[in-house]
This record gives C-alpha cells, structure tokens and sequence, in this order.
C-alpha cells in the first residue's frame, strides 16, 4: 500500500506478423498491458481494411442479425492472419447471405402469415353468426373491393366514405373493421387506415363458405404454415453449419475488438512491433504468459519515450478501492502527486457518519449499501458510512430517532450544540493541516523541497498559529513569523525583480490565508447537519407522539423520510467538503489513468450476431 501512484512502465515487444494476433491476445489476458504505437515506422497493421470489413458487416447485420447464431469468439492460434482472416469471414458471410436470403424471405412471409392467421381465428370468433362471409368480402369485385383492418382501441373517430359499408367487432385490445366499397373509396379508406396505423388483413382466397369450416380451415394453415417454418429454419441450421457461420462472426468480432482497442501497430513483411504500457513492475509475468502460448519473440522494458507520459496506477488496498470514486472526480493523481483515496477511506465515513449519527438509521443505510453494492459499485461506500453512523449513534443515544431508548456514551448534540460545533471545527483543522502537509510530501517526491521550505512551509506555520491561538494566544507569534518566512523565501527564489516578487507573495499570502479561514469554517457546517439530523429526529418523534395509535406508522414513515433526504444531502456535503477543503491544498491530478487492453472475449460492445 502506497499513498503514491505507481508509474507504467513502457515495453516493445517484437514478434513476427503471423504471431500477432496470438500475441496481442495473449498480451491482452494479463490485464496488465496498456498499447500505444510510438514508430515513426510508415507501414502500417492495415486497420482501414478491417474497418471495411467491419462496416460491410454492419450493413449485412442489420438484415440478417436476427438470423444468426451467437458468434464464437475464440483465442487466435498462432497462426492466426489478423488482417486476412476477417475478410475471409466476410466472403463467407456474403455467401451465406447469397443462399440464406430465400429462406429468410421465406421465414418473414410465413410469420406475417402466422400472425394473419390468428387474427383471423380471433375475428371469427368475435364475429359469431353476426360475422358476414370473409369469403365473399376476399372474393368483392371487379367493381368492389373488400378489407379487413385491425386497429388499437381508442383514438379520434374514423372518416368513412358514404358508399363504403362497414361492420366493426371490438375485443379487449384491439378493434376489427370490415369494410366492402368502391375500389376508389377503399383506396382512399386504405390511406385514412394507414394514417391510424391500422394494420390490413390478407383474406385466404380458399376460406370456405361455411362458417363452421372457417375454424378448421385455420387451423390447418397454421399447421401448414408451421411446417414450412420448421423447413426453413432447417435450411438456415444447414447454411450455418456449411459455412462456419458462429466461427466466421466470430472472426469478425476479433477484428472489432482489434478496431476498438488496439492503435495501429508498425509492421513489416514478415514482423510486428507491440508497443505500449505496462502495470507490471517487471517482465516477467509478461514474458511468462508468452513462454506458455509458446510465442517467438523479443521483450524489452524501455525508459519511457521522449514527450510521453506514463499512466497512473493507484495502489490501494481493497477496502479503500470503493473511495477512488472521490479522487476519481478530480481526475488521476500524476507522478510526484499523492493518491489520497487510503486517507479518504477514513475521513469520509467518520463525516458521514458524525452528520448522521443514529443506530437503527446507520443500520439501515450500510444494508442498502450491501444490498446494491453489485449494481450500483458507487453506493459501496453507504456500507462504512452507515456502520460509522452507528458508532455515532452510540455516542449520541438515538435509536431510529428516539433518544429515549439508550443512554448517550458522549453527547446528546441538542443539549451540547457547541461541543458538536467545536468537534467539527477541530476536525476540519485536522483535515487541512493533513493536506498542507501532504503537498510538503508532493514536494519531496518531486524534488522541490527548496520551493516549498520557501512558501508552504511558512503557510502551514500561519496556519498552525492561527488554529493554536484559540488554545494559546502566545501562538499568535507564528502568525507574522510565517508570514515573514513566506515573503523571504519567495524574494530568495526570485532571479530577478525581488521586489514585484515581494508583492506577489504577500498577495498570494493574503489569498492563502482567506481560503485557509474559509476552508476550515465550512466544516462547521459538519456539527450543523449533525445538529439538523437530531432536530429532525426530535421532530418525527414528536410528531409520532401526538398522532396517538398512528405512531409506529408516523415513527416509521418519518425515519424512512430521514433515511431518503438526510442520506442524499449528508452524502453531497461529504463530497463538497472532501473535493473543494481537502484535495484543494495539494491535489491538481493531472495524470492520465491506466486503461488495459481486455481479451476479445470480454468485449464491452460487441458487434450484432457476437457472444462475449
């Protein structure tokens, strides 16, 4: 454990052509490699051919995805050809498409039939003896024309030509309209229908007279319309299993992942150059998953290229991970900067906690915490805030906002408002003296001691006698000495012009002692939410008192109440205090984050037709 992010190291790994597919995959299970191409080399992995390939794909999917298997992404063997293979796939693909489209027409028609089918059998059993013979409305004509429509139930009320006789037949969702006219008025009635979104109905030109041998009629087109489905798919299984259908998608889904995360790679005729990052502080697991793939290649870790910078990697332990999310915000702590998510881990809960201080309501938050911690990862940290609030609690003596139930091991903060106010105070002096100190460490880490013994240090010694002169005023003699030891140092590190630079500093001093006063007054506002939180607690139980046999419904109501808004806000004031008093005194994360490359198999967006 480190509160100083570790630095990716940058390694060339030198492998021939045929052996790069195996290699990046192979590279990509270790999660520890992050690519970049550094070459000034001018041939090229031919990326624009796979994007070709990947952008023909996407039209084919957009016709034919519904059809397809899930695609079988495997590791690529060494002998894999990375841009050869995918257009390969994709000859195969126009082939099946070639031969698979009759069937896939087939398929489509025989649904929109089935569909028909059943509307037809729910409209003769609507229609009863009131129903007229759907096979005379097929047969209207030349003259006339007959329709059946299905439309949703509801809306504005239909315009019907004069000369078009209709009967209508309503069900629970949907409406039927049979309509027999003119053709000119049953053109103009399809275009009013079609304004609806209603949908015509193909009438079997073999309906039978008899309305009784309607139901049988249907019934056996939709045994016939079965059967040609089950023929049709069989014709599609044999078209995929003929043309390697779930493997050739599965090519192309590597070449997607190639796309996506991997840069264009330097190669020649017969190697390839891999470039990039790595977490690892050495090469040897690297070199290990290479040896068991059994890669020919050359692997050097190499100081890092001229004009780059490393990516950061934070090194917490696992308890303090959840609180990355607050460091996160700012961005990624650079090289010579801390990484404060270790002493974020101890001072967000204890806040949280301290502004939300009751037993059965820390309980409850921390479960809710527990109970998403999978699906939302951010409200892991609710879990050690909520168990910090029962410590609180405990101190304060409520439980599910009764103070009634257990004595205060330290407080009540309604009977002690200034002790809370005060508490708060001192913890907020804790919090940025810890940040003025932590930018001493940056300096070291970055060899600028000198600069900072010439400024922060006076600071922190202003600071430092400010806070302890509320103890002891003879500590106010630290005030006008860091002040002095600010205004020195800065005119000592001046080249030239030490007077404009004299101004500057005691400029900047009085800005730095404004923000100070500033900064460590907001975490009042801590003791402030810690006294609104029991005031509120007192309120709901009052409240439950005077409602009589209603109380347990009001206490509970009104803690849930507690739980749902005191949660939210206590949970902001947390984050505003840590991002804008804490990280304000040291942190600038101007680094960059370690992404690494994940296997093909674990692709985040694969394309239609993949399975990852």
């Amino acid at each position: 454990m480190s509160i100083r992010p570790r630095m990716a190291h940058w390694f060339e790994l030198l492998t021939s052509r045929e052996e790069l597919s195996g290699a990046l995959d192979c590279l990509a299970h270790t999660g520890s490699v992050q690519l970049q191409a550094y070459s000034r080399s001018e041939s090229r992995l031919a990326l624009p051919d796979l994007r070709r390939v990947l952008s023909e794909h996407e039209t084919l999917a957009r016709r034919y995805a519904h059809w397809w298997p899930p695609a079988h992404v495997t590791s690529p063997g060494q002998e894999y050809q990375l841009t050869e293979a995918p257009r390969a796939a994709l000859e195969r693909l126009r082939a099946w498409a070639a031969e698979a489209e009759p069937a896939v027409a087939e398929l489509e028609g025989i649904a929109q039939s089935r569909t028909e089918t059943a509307q037809l059998a729910r409209l003769n059993a609507l229609g009863g003896t009131t129903l007229p013979r759907l096979d005379s409305v097929a047969a209207a004509g030349p003259l006339l024309a007959g329709r059946v429509y299905r439309l949703e139930i509801g809306g504005p009320p239909l315009s019907l030509p004069p000369a078009v006789i209709t009967q209508r037949l309503a069900g629970e969702d949907d409406l039927f309209l049979i309509a027999v006219g003119p053709q000119e008025d049953m053109v103009d009635l399809d275009q009013t229908l079609a304004a609806r979104k209603a949908r015509a109905i193909t009438l079997p030109a073999d309906l039978p007279a008899d309305r009784g041998a309607v139901v049988a009629a249907l019934e056996k087109r939709a045994r016939e319309l079965e059967e040609r489905d089950r023929a049709a798919r069989a014709t599609l299984e044999a078209l995929a299993e003929r043309h390697r259908l779930a493997d050739t998608l599965g090519e192309i889904a590597l070449a997607a992942w190639v796309v996506a995360h991997v840069p264009e790679l330097p190669v020649t005729e017969h190697f390839a150059w891999i470039t990039g990052w790595c977490s690892d502080v050495d090469e040897r697991r690297l070199r290990a998953a290479l040896d068991a793939r059994g890669a020919h290649y050359l692997l050097h870790f190499a100081s890092t290229p001229a004009g780059e910078s490393p990516p950061s990697i934070l090194n917490n332990p696992r308890w303090a991970r959840p609180f990355e999310v607050f460091t996160r915000l700012m961005g990624v702590p650079s090289d010579g900067e801390a990484d404060p998510s270790v002493v974020v881990a101890l001072l967000a809960p204890l806040m949280f906690g301290f502004m939300f201080g009751d037993v059965a309501q820390g309980l409850i938050i921390a479960a809710i915490g527990w109970m998403l911690r999978n699906r939302l990862p951010a409200l892991r940290l609710l879990i050690p805030g909520g168990l910090v609030a029962v410590v609180f609690g405990l101190a304060f003596g409520s439980v599910f906002a009764r103070e009634d139930l257990l004595p205060a091991l330290w407080a009540r903060p309604l009977e002690a408002p200034l002790l809370i106010l005060g508490t708060a105070l001192v913890f907020g002096v804790v919090v940025i003296t810890l940040g003025l100190v932590l930018d001493a460490v940056q300096h070291v880490w970055r060899g600028d001691i000198r600069g900072w013994l010439a400024s922060g240090a006076g600071m922190l010694v202003t600071y430092v006698g400010l806070v302890g002169a509320t103890f002891d005023r003879r500590a106010l003699w630290l005030v006008p000495a860091g002040i002095t030891w600010g205004l020195v140092g800065a005119a000592a590190l001046a080249p030239k012009d030490r007077a404009a630079a004299l101004g500057q500093a005691a400029g900047d001093t009085l800005e730095h002692m404004l923000q100070l006063t500033v900064n460590t007054i907001s975490f009042v506002r801590v003791g402030a939410f810690a006294l609104a939180h029991a005031g509120l607690c007192t309120a709901v139980v009052g409240m439950a008192t005077a409602a009589g046999a209603g109380y347990w419904p009001v206490l509970i109501i009104g803690n849930a109440a507690i739980v749902a808004l005191e949660g939210l806000v206590v949970g902001i004031q947390t984050t505003r205090l840590i991002l804008f008093e804490f990280f304000i005194r040291f942190l600038t994360a101007r680094g960059r984050p370690f992404e690494p490359l994940s296997p093909p198999l674990g692709l985040s967006n694969p394309l239609p037709g993949s399975k990852p």
